[in-house]
């Protein structure tokens, strides 16, 4: 475990598309699988150095995180059971560093640049008393941030000292431990392994599976109802430090302070911390992702099936409804046990695949149902040649949301410079296309682009009773300073046969 300059070997998936390594199998099937597992190649530089670059998260590595990835790899089994000294003063300081300097404070008020004074002695002091366990975790700040149905969705802001140890806890102990233990399908709040990669991977498994019906389940306040004493055990299961495990403790039960005053509802992990996203994975890994891996899919299903689940919402898909259908149950049974629920409102079944437009005109009914994951509605479509593709559009909701928020915008920026305004409404549209650009999605696009100009003109025809902004101005404006409503990503299949065909 801390043998010193030794790089880990090349670790490409076997076979041509699909296989993968042993222990971590991807969806059932011989062709390319909908999560295969992400290959790396051994890389070809100048020996010698401190920091590994390049890695599975991207970014420096240090060499204690990488000592720790090799001891994974060798000894697969085995609990790690001496991990805090690996937290040092340097690996505080790149977390400092690493941090968002202009993100809010915590219950404690100190901000980024104001910690920054006397950084050395401050974090000198930090490092003796985390070794030492006179670190106390601070309360966080309770946020309640509004949400698109009516509710509020609460979030907490950690102390700054507590983001510092946080963050040096993630990229030198966790990641590099459980990044060897997560399964392929899992995606979100895992670096290199975006929203876009699930749903490409998505995509390819229902096209390329024999898919029939649609699972797509959603876990109830996942972040406030996660048992804390469950999850230490699972953190138990690979992590045999008591002290680190002691630490998380602290931050699990630190409380949230809200208009002066602290509560604890003994139960969950402030959505929003540094810690959090890492925690969440870890605790549906062993609930949910192992349990497919391990029991329902090679034993229990009866036919094709897939999953790839992003932070606490999954999609699965299914041959045979009676699958589908049981594992609703077992799933419903499983989660309970860990104090877990699916929300009966955002957890549906649907038919949906290559068969489901025949199987559902045969009964007289309408066209295949959609259903919404990571910001897209998904649809059944023919493509050019007559085949079964999936379709892939905005939510119609979210885009009107946009849109409504970037009028209100608009009306507070009336009276600005026309071109500076232009400038800022083409970054706003730059950043809505960089997401939302995929194959599919063109008329819908433009359509957005459209009634974005159209709030504009109307913003800028209302500066006063005589005003009458032409259209022809508009137009030229958005030209120039807009960038054009066109498809930014490649074909799922394109995109992710480029990225583990090695």
């Amino acid at each position: 475990m801390h043998d010193a300059k030794k790089s880990d070997p090349g670790i490409v998936p076997r076979g041509r598309c699909g296989s993968t390594t042993p222990g971590k199998a991807a969806n059932k099937g011989a062709q390319a699988p909908a999560e295969p597992l992400e290959g790396r190649a051994g890389i070809e530089r100048n020996p010698g150095g401190r920091n590994t670059d390049h890695t599975q998260w991207w970014g420096p590595v240090p060499q204690g995180a990488e000592r720790i990835r090799q001891f994974i790899k060798r000894k697969p089994k085995e609990k790690l059971t001496a991990l805090l000294h690996h937290i040092t003063p340097e690996a505080l300081r790149r977390a400092y560093h690493g941090l968002e300097p202009g993100a809010a404070p915590g219950a404690d008020g100190v901000t980024w640049e104001a910690y920054g004074q006397g950084l050395d002695e401050r974090l000198l002091d930090l490092y003796e008393r985390v070794q030492t366990g006179a670190y106390r975790a601070t309360p966080s700040r309770r946020v309640n941030i509004p949400k698109p149905d009516g509710g509020t969705r609460p979030l907490g802001v950690a102390a700054l000292e507590d983001k510092i140890v946080q963050k040096a806890i993630v990229d030198n102990l966790l990641t590099p431990i459980y990044e060897a233990e997560f399964l392929g399908f899992s995606y979100g709040f895992r670096p290199g392994r975006g929203a876009h990669d699930a749903l490409d991977a998505l995509t390819v498994g229902i096209e390329r599976r024999k898919i029939n019906w649609i699972l797509d389940a959603d876990v109830t306040k996942f972040f406030d109802r996660i048992d804390r004493g469950k999850l230490l055990e699972l953190l138990g299961e690979r992590v045999g430090d008591k002290r680190l495990l002691r630490l998380i403790g602290k931050w699990l039960r630190a409380g949230v302070m809200e208009e002066g005053r602290w509560s604890d509802t003994g139960q969950g992990t402030p959505q929003g911390s540094v810690i959090s996203p890492v925690l969440a994975n870890v605790m549906l890994h062993y609930v949910l992702d192992a349990w497919v891996h391990r029991i329902w899919r090679p034993k229990e299903a009866g036919g094709d099936m897939i999953i790839v689940r992003y932070a606490d919402d999954f999609v699965l898909g299914f041959q045979y409804r009676s699958d589908a259908e049981r594992f609703l149950r077992e799933a419903t049974a499983r989660l309970a046990d860990y104090g877990l629920s699916l929300h009966p409102d955002k957890t549906r079944l649907i038919e949906f695949g290559r068969f489901a437009v025949a199987n559902r005109r045969k009964r007289g009914q309408g066209r295949p149902e959609t259903f919404d994951f990571l910001g897209f509605t998904h649809y059944c479509r023919s493509t050019k040649k007559g085949q079964f593709g999936i379709g892939r559009k905005p939510i119609a909701k979210r885009m009107n949301r946009k849109l409504k928020a970037l009028k209100q915008a608009l009306q507070r920026r009336r009276h600005e410079d026309i071109v500076r305004t232009a400038h800022w409404l083409g970054q706003v549209l730059d950043g809505w296309l960089n997401y939302y650009a995929v194959p599919t999605s063109g008329p819908h696009l433009s359509r957005f682009r459209y009634y974005l100009q159209k709030l504009w003109l109307r913003s800028l025809r209302r500066r006063s009773q005589r005003d009458r902004f032409p259209w022809e101005r508009l137009s030229e404006l958005s030209e120039r300073y807009w960038p054009r409503a066109q498809v930014r990503h490649p074909w799922p299949s394109q995109r992710l046969a480029v990225r583990h065909s090695r």
